[in-house]
């Protein structure tokens, strides 16, 4: 990951935290203290907020630092995305992998290994 994807992410995600609450920039910059610039600023990806000012968005936010950070495509916010990508094929595979292991425990115990 580049500089920049980290930006664009930390962008994508300070405004869509925002926007999720239903807050304009000015009430965000008001309560993190900073000016509604600089919150454009950061959710146009034209500045970088400093450790302390990811700690007062975070805190705002009422989430962990790293969430300001991490790629939406990996973490989705509605874990129920995660279902809708858990397809048919992976749970046949899954059942299979499970029914394979029970027959070799069995077995196993009538065995007396």
């Amino acid at each position: 990951m580049t500089e920049k994807e980290l930006r664009a992410i930390f962008s994508e995600n300070v405004r869509k935290r925002r926007k999720k609450l239903r807050w304009s920039q000015a009430f965000l910059a008001k309560k993190v203290g900073v000016t509604t610039n600089f919150v454009n600023d950061l959710e146009a990806k034209r500045k970088w907020a400093s450790p302390a000012t990811m700690v007062r968005l975070a805190n705002a936010f009422g989430i962990e630092v790293y969430e300001l950070i991490r790629p939406p495509a990996l973490f989705p916010d509605n874990p129920d995305s995660i279902l809708k990508n858990y397809t048919d094929e992976i749970h046949a595979a899954i059942e299979q992998t499970c029914a394979a292991y029970l027959e070799k425990k069995i077995a196993a115990v009538s065995t007396g290994r």
